[in-house]
């Protein structure tokens, strides 16, 4: 027995006698049997059934990489490549009304109109029509008309980009029902002849005309009354040229205005309204949408968050069979509303610009730590400390040269945002900073709708250059008063120290969506803004129609100092903030 044991072959060199087998119906070694060394050496892998879940950093990846803001640096590429050829107005396929009104009354005074990076990307897409060869078949559950989303950043021209599209399509349209309506006209005659003849002593009652009161061919829909007023002012001042009829309404006019400017009798081409005030409205006369070719959501990241997203859809839904082109813009594209876009609408066109979610380079940002010396926390104090020094500094606030004008008209007016986190808070820091000597207001919910407009209208309008009858007559003034012999009583001096020619607006949100701040030269953050879609809102006040601003965040001991100097890195290296 030992000797055959000395003879016997190691086991690593003899071969197992299944070899030659093609198939083994016991199982695989290491399957099914317990120990520390089960599942080892395994040539196949497991797969179950059921995948395993991902985890959420894997998951947040994937949402990134689906994610198409903010634009890459190839996309920005090509867009730029794309718009550099459009330089002028004349190379849309506008209306010649519509192109010439874009000079007398869309931007007036301007020498030197030349249309904005989302204006070249918007207007001819908006313009052209889709070839029946390339229209996509759609199921009778998909919507039947063309979706855009314009993204650009603020004070960009998004307003004029959607709305040159929209009043050129209602002129052709209104232009088809003319010849429509003669066409008709013509053949009711002829059978009101032939019927006059068989029944010469018989009459007919005639039947009432059609008419389109009530009835708008589009509908803009934004979040606010203030958004109201000022794009429906915009509306008129194109009414003048372009020749339609326009309206707006808001839950501040009364009753009897809102009904007279939405059934008047002469029609109406063009309505501004807010969602929830138009639903309710249709509720009781659905007719008024029953024409609706094109409607457009404007600041569409509001529009279609939580609060606002079930009346707009029911808006939607009810001027769907008339519906010819839905069109959303805004300036942040948040992730919510990129996921609401994808499951309700996932064939919209997206027009961005290069410069999505950025603040331009000519915005500066400067940060104040109130924790220093001499503030010690005090933020109405640093507040109101900058802004004697912006005040009093000796340059004016856009950083221009009014020219040797300025002796004879006067020194220029330097107007300044002030943001704060809570409407509580604005009236706080307004009297305390008029207690301190500036001429400041406060602006929110509570405010009438009286005093918004005033308020806003400070802000908002533009100061014109003097004209040359201006000039002469404050030339005239000026040496009436050198050449008058004796000295004037001097006048008491002002026991209150006061900082003139300076005004100041301490507003919430209200201000920050939409408002075309082109006077407002800085903005200052008196909180930190909760989220970064925010900071470019309120910083989106600034940097408008090519002008220079600044803006002024203050810092305290509970703030997110972080995410400030992110922002501030962000801005200089001219990054999206998302």
């Amino acid at each position: 027995m030992a000797s055959a044991r000395s003879e016997r072959k190691p086991s690593r060199m003899s071969l197992s006698p299944n070899v030659a087998r093609s198939s083994i119906n016991k199982p695989r070694s290491g399957r099914g049997r317990a120990g520390p060394f089960n599942a080892m050496n395994q040539t196949e892998a497991r797969i179950r059934d059921d995948p395993r879940p991902r985890s959420q950093a894997a998951l947040k990846r994937s949402k990134q990489e689906d994610y198409p803001f903010p634009v890459t640096y190839g996309r920005r590429t090509a867009i730029k490549s794309k718009i550099s050829n459009l330089t002028s107005f004349d190379h849309f396929p506008l209306l010649p009304v519509v192109r010439h009104s874009i000079f007398s009354q869309g931007l007036p005074g301007l020498a030197d109109v030349s249309p904005t990076p989302i204006q070249r990307v918007a207007i001819p897409q908006l313009l052209a029509a889709i070839p029946k060869h390339q229209q996509k078949k759609l199921g009778p559950d998909d919507p039947q008309y063309e979706q855009f989303l314009l993204a650009a950043e603020t004070g960009s021209g998004k307003t004029l980009a959607y709305l040159l599209p929209v009043l050129d399509a209602i002129k052709r349209a209104e232009a088809r029902d003319l010849e429509e309506e003669k066409i008709l006209a013509e053949e009711k005659a002829k059978e009101r002849e032939e019927r006059l003849k068989n029944r010469t002593y018989e009459l007919e009652p005639e039947e009432p005309p059609m008419t389109d009161c009530g009835r708008p061919r589009a509908i803009i829909l934004v979040p606010t009354s203030e958004l109201v007023t000022q794009v429906g002012f915009k509306l008129k001042d194109f009414a003048h040229t372009v020749k339609f009829r326009a309206g707006m309404i808001s839950s501040t006019f009364t009753p009897r205005r809102i009904k007279s400017t939405l059934f008047h009798p002469d029609g109406i081409d063009v309505l501004v309204s807010t969602p929830h005030l138009l639903a309710s409205i249709a509720k009781t006369n659905p007719y008024i949408l029953s024409r609706v070719s094109h409607l457009v959501l404007d600041e569409a990241d509001s529009l279609m968050d939580r609060s606002f997203i079930p009346t707009t859809t029911e808006v939607i839904d009810k001027v769907a069979p008339s519906l010819k082109k839905l069109i959303f813009c805004s300036a942040t594209i948040p992730r919510s509303l990129d996921n609401q876009l994808r499951k309700r609408y996932p064939d919209v066109k997206r027009l961005t610009t290069p410069n999505l979610h950025a603040i331009p380079r000519r915005v500066q940002l400067g940060v104040v730590d109130i924790e220093k010396e001499p503030y010690r926390g005090n933020r109405q104090l640093a507040c109101a400390d900058v802004i004697w020094s912006i005040g009093k500094a000796g340059e004016s606030a856009d950083g221009e040269d009014h020219g040797p004008l300025a002796q004879f008209m006067g020194p220029h007016i330097k107007k300044i945002l002030v943001f704060v986190n809570e409407r509580e808070e604005a009236d706080e820091v307004a009297e305390f900073l008029a207690s301190k000597g500036i001429d400041a207001v406060s602006l929110s919910r509570d405010s009438s709708s009286r005093k918004q407009a005033e308020i806003l209208a400070e802000f908002t309008e533009v100061e014109q250059p003097p004209t040359a009858d201006e000039v002469s007559l404050a030339k005239k003034q000026a040496r009436a008063e050198a050449a008058i012999p004796f000295a004037a009583p001097e006048k008491k001096a002002e026991i209150e120290r006061r900082l003139p020619n300076t005004k100041v607006l301490v507003t919430t949100d209200i201000a920050s969506r939409g408002i075309d701040t082109l006077a407002v030269k800085t903005v200052i953050l008196f909180h930190v803004p909760h989220t970064t879609v925010d900071f470019i809102h309120r910083l989106g006040r600034l940097g408008r129609m090519g002008k220079r601003g600044r803006g002024v965040v203050l810092v305290g001991k509970k703030d997110r100092k972080d995410v400030v100097r992110e922002v501030r890195e962000g801005m200089f290296r001219g990054q999206a903030l998302i």
